[in-house]
């Protein structure tokens, strides 16, 4: 079994440059340490770290940090500009070794994503909130449609 985390970033102003050097907001900012001291030890620690290069979402990865462990980090445009297919493809190129893997990204796709693995109704991720989804598979390459199950979400 695998275990993916999805988590949306937090809550961003406006900016008067493009969107992707949009930061977040300080309530942005403090509900993100709330959710992460919130999580329980189990789900502290990461194997792998994906990470879209937006401002935001790298903020957001460096306030969890200070409560989750990232065994190894990516970095990447992709995500920012990311479909369900190109993330399944992210996926399917994991180390099979990785035993829990976090997407920090964007939304529709990120909440798109999670209906998808999980072959649930459209649940639409708020601004800070992170989704837990078990996979029952055992190598990454056979991540897809309805491969994963929600166990909880986190805001």
């Amino acid at each position: 079994m695998k275990r993916l985390f999805l988590l949306r970033h937090g809550e961003a102003g406006f900016s008067n440059g493009a969107d992707f050097q949009r930061k977040l907001t300080k309530k942005g900012r403090e509900n993100l340490i709330r959710m992460a001291k919130s999580l329980s030890e189990e789900l502290k620690n990461v194997d792998l770290l994906y990470c879209s290069t937006a401002e935001r979402t790298m903020e957001t990865a460096e306030i969890v940090g200070h409560d989750m462990t990232f065994k190894d980090s990516q970095f990447t445009k992709e995500i920012y500009q990311a479909d369900i297919g190109s993330l399944i493809t992210m996926l399917e190129k994991t180390p099979s070794e990785v035993k829990t893997c976090l997407i920090i990204g964007h939304n529709p796709t990120l909440s798109l994503f999670l209906a998808h693995i999980c072959n649930e109704n459209y649940l639409g991720l708020q601004p800070g909130m992170m989704a837990v989804i078990d996979l029952e598979i055992t190598d990454w390459k056979m991540a897809g449609f309805g491969t994963g199950t929600l166990k909880e979400i986190f805001q």
